[in-house]
Formats: C-alpha cells, structure tokens, sequence
C-alpha cells in the first residue's frame, strides 16, 4: 500500500517555487496600478505568456497532475501574488473547463488553444453562464438556441452578465437553452468563435475588487455558429434530452447541466484562489505585528493579535487541505458524495473574506489606506463568496446532497 503524505512532490515543489517568484517579481509589483486602472493587464499576461505560464500546456500539465494538486498549488500561489492580476492570467481557464468539460477530442484540440494564442499574440476566452435573471438560478436562463436544420447552424439570442474577458475574448463559450421545457436540463454550451457577427460587448462592470479583471456583458444577436460548435455535438444532446424528458416525466433522477459541470469542476480551485489571498494578507499582517511597536513592545506581543493571527493561521490551513482534498477526489475519479467541492469553496471563501478583514483590523488605520496592500485583498476577497456559486448555494447544495432532500 503507498505510504500517505500531504508532502508535494519534487516537480510540483519546483512548480511553486517558480510560480511563487513570477508572483512576487512580476505580479505584486504591478498590483496597485492595474487595480487603480481597472483594466486587463496585457504586459503581465504577455510576461506569463513568455515564461511558459500562461499557456495551454502549462494549465494542461497541471490539470493532469494524477495528484491532483497541480491546479490548487498553480492558484494559491498566483493569487497570493494579486487576486485581479492572477484572475486575468487564469479567467481563460473556465472557458478550457467548459470545453474539457462538454467537449469532444476534436473540439478540445481545435478550440483551447485559440483561446491562449502565444506569447507574441496573447488571447483570451470568456465563459458565458449568468445572465440578469439567471444567476444562481440557472433554471431561469433566457439565452435561446435554435437549431436551423437547412444550414447545420444554431442560432444564438439573448444577454450574458459578469462574463470574465466578455467582449474582449477570442472565444467565447456560451451556455444557451435549446429546451425550454425541462428547465436547466434543456441546457447546452456553444463555442462562438473569433469575429462571429452579432456578437457584441454591452456593458462593462466598475467593481468592487478584482479590479484588474475585465468583467462585462456579452450581447448575442441572431449570433449563427455551425453545428460543429455545439459542445459535445448533436447526437450526443439529443440523446441527453431525450433521457432528460423521460427523467422528468417519471420524476427520476437529476441530469446535470452544461454549466453545472463546468462549475463542480473548477470549485475546488476557487478555493484555492481564496486561500492564496488570504494567505497574503496573514503575511503581511504577521509582518507588520512583529515590526509595529505601540507602549514599548511589538504589537504581536499582545493575546488580542496573537490569537488573531492564529486563527487566521489556522483556518488558512484547513482552508487548503478542504481544498485538495476536493482536488485529489475529482482527479482519482471518487465521487462528491458529501458534496466535497462546495465544502472546499465555500470554506475556503468566507476563510479569504474573514482573514483580510482581520488583516485590516490588526494594521488599524493603516489597513484602511491604499498604502498596504489588505484594504485591496479585502476587496478582492468579496467576490470569492459570491461567483461560481454563493456561500447561500455551495450550503445549498452540501445540504441537499447529505439529506437527499430537495431543500429550497
């Protein structure tokens, strides 16, 4: 029997150490501007295209790590560099997923990698799920696609919101309803590729956090693709309905969507996004209670910041073992039977949103200026609560799957 070890390997050490000097040498230096810019940080992206990070077989190499640890350690360290910059890097990535996903073999050879392009001429991809009425609540989706027969094409209509890289991508995938009447099993995902007529770019988001990732609207227009960009193909989708409809007619099982199984995929990995930032906000405030000095003594030498800084210690670390955890059991093909991924995501979450605000808290008036860098970590650590499902749908979910009971 292999010995147990929660130990990383020699390759993925060397992984981290790299991944962790491009995120304190390229990244965190240009964290504060891009974040004052609120715009995509093309040099950054272009510096990771050089050195190998930014790139299909990076993310592939990682993907396939038969440990599953290669993506949670790629993200920790990425976003412990700065959260909007790392974002921009990795938001093709959910676009890879929905491909690697839904697809065929052809369909992921061809697509993902004109979703990189190459270090001369960098792309990104943008994933299209949530819409104004449709975010948590898939079942609501409104985007149709109509199959026209004539002409082998699917004819795309309707509004996408806080899509990552939307309007500014070379691909976009599109999850629209071809069913409309068995709700979110009616789904599939769509690739609209380069320069597609119809599709355009509505508005773009001013956010909160995660200021240096472009996140807008995508229009979709009597958008025509050829049948061959129906993910998965037709056969397959019409075989899927057809058990979908006999499902919900008998009252059976639940089918999972396309855009469900792209999100159960990547949970795990936006937990660890969340611990990279919350692990960068410990630092910093571990740092400054050791140096900041009040009634004659280092401020760490007090119960009130000593506790503090344990627990966020503390919660860092099961943060990350919930999280690969989650990543070992989706690689080894062990199925969530506790609903392990939304453990891990929502933990990992409210673990960045609650670390940063104590980061703040213990650099007082000082975390509250754009001098240090927690009063934007807190920032970007909001948004880990809410997409790729809520903390409210990650308990959800937990609890639907531990009691078998549709809870709403």
């Amino acid at each position: 029997m292999a010995e147990f070890t929660l130990e990383l390997n020699d390759d993925q050490k060397q992984v981290k150490e790299w991944l962790h000097g491009f995120a304190a040498d390229v990244i965190r230096p240009a964290a504060a501007e891009w974040d004052e810019r609120e715009e995509t940080p093309w040099p950054v992206i272009q510096e990771a295209a050089k050195v190998g990070i930014y790139s299909l077989d990076f993310y592939a190499q990682q993907f396939f790590d038969p440990t599953g640890l290669g993506i949670p350690v790629a993200m920790e360290e990425l976003f412990w560099g700065d959260a909007g910059i790392a974002l921009s890097i990795v938001g093709t990535g959910l676009a890879a997923v929905g491909v690697l996903a839904n697809g065929t073999e052809e369909q992921i050879g061809t697509w993902i990698p004109q979703m990189y392009g190459d270090a001369d001429d960098v792309k990104v991809a943008a994933f299209c799920s949530s819409e104004p009425d449709a975010g948590s609540d898939v079942a609501s989706m409104r985007t149709r696609a109509v199959y026209d027969e004539a002409k082998d094409e699917w004819v795309l209509n309707g509004t996408k919101t806080w899509a990552t890289n939307g309007g500014i991508a070379n691909v976009h995938v599109t999850v629209a309803v071809v069913d409309p009447d068995i709700g979110s099993k009616g789904h599939a995902s769509f690739i609209v590729p380069p320069d597609t007529p119809g599709l355009s770019q509505g508005q773009k988001f001013k956010k909160h956090g995660i200021r240096a990732s472009h996140t807008a609207e995508v229009v979709l227009e009597n958008v025509r693709v050829p049948g061959h960009c129906l993910l998965g193909g037709k056969e397959k989708l019409d075989e899927r309905l057809a058990r979908a409809r006999e499902r919900a007619k008998a009252g059976g099982e639940r089918v999972k969507n396309a855009a469900m199984a792209t999100f159960e995929a990547s949970r795990p990995a936006v937990g660890a996004m969340a611990v990279g930032t919350a692990r960068a906000a410990y630092e910093v405030a571990l740092d400054y209670a050791k140096t900041r000095s009040q009634f004659g003594r280092p401020i760490i030498d007090n119960q009130g910041i000593a506790f503090q800084l344990a627990d966020m210690r503390t919660r860092i670390d099961a943060a990350r073992l919930l999280v690969w955890r989650a990543s070992w059991m989706a690689t080894t093909g062990k199925p969530f039977t506790s609903a392990e991924g939304s453990m891990s995501k929502l933990y990992a979450s409210e673990t960045a949103r609650d670390v940063t605000a104590q980061a703040i808290q213990i650099l007082g008036g000082n975390g509250f200026t754009r001098e240090y860098p927690v009063e934007r970590m807190h920032r970007d650590a909001a948004i880990y609560t809410i997409f790729e499902g809520t903390s409210e749908i990650q308990r959800l979910v937990i609890a639907r799957t531990l009691s078998g009971m549709p809870i709403r």
